[in-house]
């Protein structure tokens, strides 16, 4: 059994009650395949597809609790809060790197 994104609740998952900033999401409106990645996606395909998923966020009224819910997580594939897996990644990573400096010792 292979292993498969699990659906997000704001795109009509089973705990969309549960979270309520997901009722007012643009995405429910729009195929949830747009935001996650079919296997063996050509790069060309994924760039656009991407880009698409990207645009539908740009309108969304709940972009930044998508996307605090997605670092939160973190969830590990698929477009949300209109950054991708990778960039979440990149956001995540320069937090870890923030939060190293600010705990070192005070040189004097």
């Amino acid at each position: 059994m292979g292993l498969r994104p699990r659906v997000p609740a704001q795109r009509g998952g089973p705990d969309a009650e549960d979270n309520p900033w997901h009722t007012g999401a643009a995405c429910r409106r729009d195929e949830a395949g747009l935001f996650f990645a079919p296997s063996k996606e050509p790069t060309a395909a994924r760039l656009a597809r991407e880009e698409q998923a990207k645009r539908v966020c740009a309108r969304c009224p709940v972009l930044l609790e998508c996307r605090d819910h997605a670092l939160l997580l973190p969830e590990p594939y698929g477009v949300w809060g209109g950054l991708t897996a990778a960039e979440r990644r990149v956001v995540l990573a320069r937090r870890r790197r923030h939060d190293q400096e600010q705990d070192l010792p005070i040189a004097g």
